[in-house]
């Protein structure tokens, strides 16, 4: 298996992208080549991305009462769950939280709606909100504001976003237990209407939602047709409520080589570690900065805490990432 990671790794580092065949018989490494397996991912990722870590912070602006039934979300109107609900925040909540974002030094602010997209009024109020942190901040400006026409792309463009994120979620094949009320290709033409607005596109998925772990390669694969430069890979954190609430967790040292096999279909790009890393991860979340992730969304998720943020910073300054 040695000979396996080290002749698949040398491939990537050369160049040349990887084929399902080649990949897929490093989803059986297991006990001490992981860390092999692992050691490879990070020599792909410095040689392709340097040591630079892509920081984020989410800032969840609505909440609940979404009429998708994606079976992973607390914040679907189809599931009984104790996450928050709440209208849409005000300007100036919105524009303090983006203050406070970057007084910790995080460099990339997001923000997020639930639904399938805003109303007309929630849009202004949105775009008054990202002109407002635009003219108060030096943040990177990312949202997430579901289904996305071409006239609010140009909008939010000329607002000052650069990045918009619309995960696929999971593999093609895999979606249709997941979500019900809309489908794969729906979310790959939001992605290709933003692309061709010239936004740099934050696109991942959940991983623990009951897929194969062939099914996790062909969401990686997916990505890399989809030429996306930012992944995050969040692991399931199951909500009560809903219908994956009893999921049984991925084993870490499943998700570390998860994480390394991304790498290695996705060379370049940044891949961050997301929600459900303090739960499912624990002790082992700086060996999978070091697993070739190269990415944090730093304080709290929609619906679920995270860490202080300063026990982040800290934890990528003493594994040698430069932040920024």
């Amino acid at each position: 298996m040695r000979k396996k990671i080290q002749t698949v790794g040398e491939k990537v580092l050369s160049g040349r992208a990887l084929t399902m065949k080649e990949i897929k018989p490093l989803l059986e490494v297991e006990g001490p080549d992981i860390m092999e397996l692992a050691s490879m991912a990070n020599r792909i990722r410095v040689t392709f991305m340097g040591n630079r870590m892509d920081l984020c912070s989410l800032l969840n602006a609505k909440s609940g009462r979404c009429p998708e039934d994606c079976a992973f979300c607390a914040q679907s109107a189809f599931y009984k769950t104790n996450a928050p609900v709440y209208s849409l925040l005000n300007k100036t909540r919105m524009v303090e939280e983006a203050l406070e974002v970057e007084r910790r030094g995080i460099e990339r602010f997001c923000l997020i709606t639930s639904g399938r997209e805003p109303k007309e009024k929630e849009f202004e109020v949105i775009l008054e909100a990202l002109k407002g942190i635009r003219g108060k901040t030096t943040l990177d400006l990312d949202c997430s504001l579901g289904i996305l026409s071409k006239e609010r792309a140009k909008e939010l463009k000329r607002a000052g976003v650069t990045r918009y994120n619309h995960n696929l979620e999971t593999a093609e094949s895999y979606f249709p237990k997941i979500c019900s009320t809309h489908s794969f290709r729906d979310r790959v033409k939001t992605i290709e209407v933003l692309k061709g607005e010239g936004f740099s596109i934050c696109c991942g998925g959940i991983i623990g939602l009951g897929e194969s772990p062939e099914q996790r390669l062909e969401l990686a694969f997916s990505l890399r047709d989809l030429d996306i430069d930012c992944i995050p890979l969040n692991i399931l954190n199951p909500r009560p409520g809903t219908p994956l609430e009893h999921s049984k967790p991925i084993p870490p040292l499943e998700i570390i080589k998860t994480i390394s096999l991304f790498r290695m279909v996705l060379p370049k790009g940044a891949i961050k570690i997301a929600g459900g890393r303090e739960v499912n991860l624990r002790d082992l979340q700086s060996l999978a900065l070091l697993s070739g992730a190269n990415g944090l969304i730093v304080g709290n998720y929609l619906t679920t805490p995270g860490r202080d943020p300063e026990e982040d910073l800290k934890m990528i300054e003493d594994i040698g990432f430069q932040r920024g």
